[in-house]
């Protein structure tokens, strides 16, 4: 098991390789090449800035069994029919109960957008959702095989 990271606007990155180390889990932080990361422990893959180069670079090493962070509803149904776990930076995990959904309600706010409509932004981030996504990562990250 690995865990693999659409790691450009990730905000919990930093919970991701803290969590990780005490499971001694390998990281992939999956950025673009407009970013710099590097903390030390986890393998940073550079992509291009192509629109969609994080996302298949990330699927491409994607495994069975792998968590993969982000925050991309068509990145997570692609991990899903890898039979790996995706999960979002506010520890929602994504599953195919809810999955067909979320894309939907993608859908439908991007086509109201193109309407020249104006859909609501994502409430800010809180201290609380940090708390939420450890939990929930910790929690996916103990169900790792034993060395």
């Amino acid at each position: 098991m690995k865990i693999l990271v659409d790691a450009d606007a990730c905000p919990v990155k930093e919970i991701i390789v803290k969590v990780a180390k005490e499971f001694r889990l390998p990281v992939l932080m999956f950025i673009d090449t407009s970013h710099i990361l590097n903390n030390g422990y986890s393998k940073v893959i550079h992509v291009d800035k192509g629109r969609e180069s994080a996302d298949i670079a990330l699927i491409n090493q994607t495994e069975k069994g792998d968590i993969v962070v982000t925050q991309d509803y068509g990145l997570a149904s692609m991990v899903l029919s890898k039979e790996a776990v995706p999960v979002n930076e506010n520890g929602r995990i994504y599953s195919s109960k809810n999955i067909d959904g979320l894309l939907f309600e993608r859908f439908i706010s991007k086509k109201i957008r193109r309407a020249g409509g104006r859909t609501s932004n994502p409430p800010k981030r809180r201290k609380e959702d940090n708390h939420e996504f450890e939990k929930v990562f910790r929690e996916l990250c103990s169900k790792a095989p034993g060395d």
